[in-house]
This record gives structure tokens, sequence and C-alpha cells, in this order.
């Protein structure tokens, strides 16, 4: 499409000359806005993956990757689905668990909450647990001692601390001599965990399943059996690889249906972000059709001359297409360049400027996140400034398409 001498002129308009350097100006502006619309797009799109990220390692430190749960309630077969899902080669671990609602109560101070049953041994397998403790280990869930392991804020909750005896009340009633009376249990607080999410750290209080199955009378059944992938994003896979092999009575779910609502929440929340700021793509694309536009009126006599010599209508035509590209291409680099780095040191340079300023963006008493996380995607670099890119080309067409219908006669006649 260009030739030596159409990409020498276009490159050649790039470059002020000292009548016209408003124009030049013009270039500039163009340039910057497309560095600062690709830089603030990578930088965003950056922050979001990394506050979805970290989301997610919180949640999933509790939730599982894949539940798989019985349609009829608890089940006495665990083993053999645990069998089932530890043969698929994605599955890294498998563990049951028991999971049921329930009051808990500490002098007169009463929560409800979540109370689920694990295996100390397996548990590791398929949670991050181990590893958010402020107080104890799951080692202190001993089958018959009736420890309990409260997340941090239902312990302030209680007001209880290692140690304290609280009361369990389940939903379930015992029927005695007396009538119906609520089944209860005293427990010992041996562990106090925060992973991070109020969610759990509020709601979710561990036990023993062993004290779990004589607690809620489960005999030998349980809710369902947790299951931890190589790669959770592969998770469907995985699922319509053994849901063939399941009884018939068994579903199984994962955890982006387990917490749908807020995950869709994220993605619709980038791509609200990412529709606005390309916003500024789109105002530097109109800087550069207001740069040619300019520079073709400022130049006629030249297109004139180039017409009367020979050169087609499409090679006055490619000549701004080039000086247009040039335009975007720097500035889309440029942005690119800057975006990258700003989005792999975001971290530290917050850090800094905190410091400096003696400020807190995210306080640790108001935010579980307090740092600014940042996870850079290259497939989301390579959208923007492949976006960013496209359109500018596309707005240098109709200002280049304008200087190929110049007429040399109109255009010289009064040169």
């Amino acid at each position: 499409m260009f030739t030596p001498y159409e990409l020498f002129i276009g490159l050649r308009y790039t470059r002020a000359k000292r009548r016209n350097r408003f124009i030049s100006l013009t270039s500039v502006i163009s340039i910057l806005v497309n560095v600062i619309g690709v830089m603030a797009l990578i930088v965003v799109l950056s922050v979001m993956n990394g506050f979805e990220s970290e989301l997610r390692d919180r949640i999933l430190g509790m939730a599982s990757h894949a539940t798989v749960t019985s349609w009829s309630g608890s089940f006495q077969e665990w083993e053999t689905v645990r069998d089932i899902a530890l043969d698929q080669p994605r599955v890294i671990g498998a563990a049951p668990y028991i999971s049921a609602e329930g009051m808990l109560t500490q002098g007169n101070r009463v929560s409800g909450a979540l109370i689920r049953g694990v295996d100390p041994e397996l548990e590791p397998q398929v949670s991050d647990i181990s590893g958010h403790f402020q107080a104890g280990n799951l080692d202190q869930l001993v089958p018959g001692e009736y420890n309990i392991i409260l997340g941090n804020e239902l312990a302030y909750s209680l007001g209880a601390a290692i140690g304290d005896k609280i009361t369990i009340i389940t939903p379930q009633a015992s029927f005695t001599a007396a009538g119906a009376l609520p089944r209860m249990r005293r427990f010992t607080v041996a562990g106090i965990f925060e992973v991070g999410m109020y969610e759990y750290d509020r709601g979710v209080s561990i036990i023993h399943i062993e004290d779990a199955k004589k607690l809620f009378r489960t005999e030998d059944g349980v809710t369902g059996v947790r299951l931890k992938l190589d790669d959770l994003f592969q998770v469907h896979e995985m699922i319509d690889a053994i849901r063939p092999s399941l009884p018939q009575d068994m579903r199984i779910s994962d955890w982006r249906q387990q917490h749908a609502n807020f995950f869709q929440a994220i993605q619709t929340e980038k791509r609200v972000m990412f529709i606005i700021l390309t916003l500024i793509v789109v105002v530097a694309a109109l800087n550069v059709i207001s740069t040619l536009v300019m520079m073709i009126t400022e130049k006629q006599s030249d297109i004139a001359i180039l017409r009367t010599l020979g050169a087609r209508p499409s090679s006055i035509m490619s000549v701004f297409v080039v000086q247009g590209s040039v335009l975007a291409l720097v500035g889309v680099l440029l942005g690119a360049v800057l975006g990258v780095l700003l989005a792999l040191n975001v971290e530290s340079i917050v850090n800094s400027i905190e410091q400096f300023f003696g400020i807190q963006f995210l306080p640790a008493d108001v935010y579980y996140i307090s740092k600014l996380p940042s996870k850079l995607n290259w497939d989301d670099v390579i959208k923007i400034t492949g976006l960013a890119f496209v359109l500018n080309l596309l707005a240098t067409l109709y200002p280049a398409w304008r200087a190929s219908r110049v007429q040399p006669a109109e255009a010289l006649r009064y040169e």
C-alpha cells in the first residue's frame, strides 16, 4: 500500500516546522492523550484483577473448588465418592464435611453461625485455613473432646477466647419425658482464625466431623465431599468428566456457582471500567482527526503539487494515514510501556506515597484488604493496545480521504 515516497512524506509531516508549531502541539496532545488512556486502562484493569484474585484466594481459603452433595441430604457412601473424585487427574484433594446451622451462646451473648464438621487430617487438602490461624490449629480438633474453632469476628461477638466454654444449640429437638427440648452441647474454644472475609470470619465455626455426627445425629452420613483441583479454572472440564461416575442422586457444584453473584459483580465492574476508560482513547482518536484536518488544511498546496506531479489519490491518502498511524503508534506503545511498569510496581508506589504523606488509602480497620493488589494480565495489555491502535487508525481514514479529494486547481488558485 505504501511506497517509499509516501512513507517519507508521511513521516516528514509528523515533525514540526517553524511556521506550524500549533499543529505540532496538537500532535503532542494526541500522543499524550493516547499515553494516558492506554496507561490508565492497563493499570485499572490490573488493579481490579488483583482485587479479584485476592478475594478469590480468600474465599477459596474456606470454600472448595467443587463440592459433591446428595439431593436427599446427608449420605454415607462418601468414601466411594472420594475415591471416584481422586481418580480424576486434576483432583488433588478430597475431604468429607458436615454443615449445619446452629446457635452459639456464651453467657448472655448469642450468635447464629454455620457449624462445619471437618476431618483435621483431610481438610488441609481442600482449604487453606491452616495458614490463617490467629491461635490454635486444626490438630486441636480431637474426636470426643468437643473442641471448636471460631472465626475472629464470631469470637469477638461472643466475647470468647481460647479455653472458654460455649454452648451450641441445634435446630433439632430432643424428645424427653418433659417434652421436646432443644439439643445443645458444650464446646471448648480451641482456635481462632481470620481469612479476611467477613462472611466467614463472622459466620463460621469448625468442629471435628465425629463430634458433628453426634451433635446433629447423622450417624455415619456427611453433608458432602469437598474437592480441590490443580487448576481451579478447569473445574467445568473436571465436573463433566466426573459426573457420569457419580451415583444418580449426587450433584456437583463448583466455586463459580457457589459465589456466582459475587464474581459476576466483579466482572460487570471490570467491563464498565473498561468502557469508561476506553472513552479516553476515543478522545485521543478525535484529537488525531483534528490534527490531521489542520495539517491537511495547511498542506493543501503541497497536496496540489503532488497531484500535478502524478500522485494518485490513494497515495495522498496513504501519506496522511502514515502520519496518523505514527502518532497513534508512539502514543499507544509509550502508554503500554508506562502502564505495564506502573501495574507491576503499583503496590510499592502506593506504599511510598502513603509513607511520604502519612496517609493510608485502605485503612486496615475498615477494609480487609489494606494493600492495593495488582495482577498484570498480558492478554489485557494486548487487547488494550490493539483496540487503541485500531481506533486511532480508523480515525485517520476520513481526514486522509478528504485529503485525497483535494482538487489541484482549487488549492492553487490563490497561491
